[in-house]
């Protein structure tokens, strides 16, 4: 089992920034792929960033690539999302998700975090 809590979600204006961080506790962590993911109401999960479990490989969804970033410490189990340049579209419940290996698809995460919500006022 690997649990995960997100922190640093809030209330930002549009154009700001925000960081996400994950903190995973119970299992070696530099061996799971780590991905975030996002809900927004009415609206399916989406996948947001993923990355593998050494930090070598990254991808982006097309919506947030270029303004987001995804970054690992494996000595202090953490993942992060740098969150630039955000606007009103990029309100939702953020999600940590841990799996075997690095994905865009959402579903195929084995562990989540219970969220932590952006809101982006414009």
């Amino acid at each position: 089992q690997v649990q995960l809590v997100e922190s640093g979600g809030g209330l930002v204006q549009a154009g700001g920034s925000l960081r996400l961080s994950c903190a995973a506790s119970g299992r070696t962590f530099s061996n799971y792929a780590m991905g975030w993911s996002r809900q927004a109401p009415g609206k399916e999960r989406e996948f947001v960033a993923t990355i593998s479990g050494r930090g070598r490989t990254t991808y982006y969804a097309a919506s947030v690539k270029g303004r987001f970033t995804i970054a690992r410490d494996n000595a202090k189990n953490t993942v992060y999302l740098q969150m630039n340049s955000l606007n009103p579209e990029d309100t939702a419940v953020y999600y940590c998700a841990a799996g075997g290996t690095v994905s865009t698809t959402a579903r195929r995460y084995d562990y989540w975090g219970q969220g932590t919500q952006v809101t982006v006022s414009s």
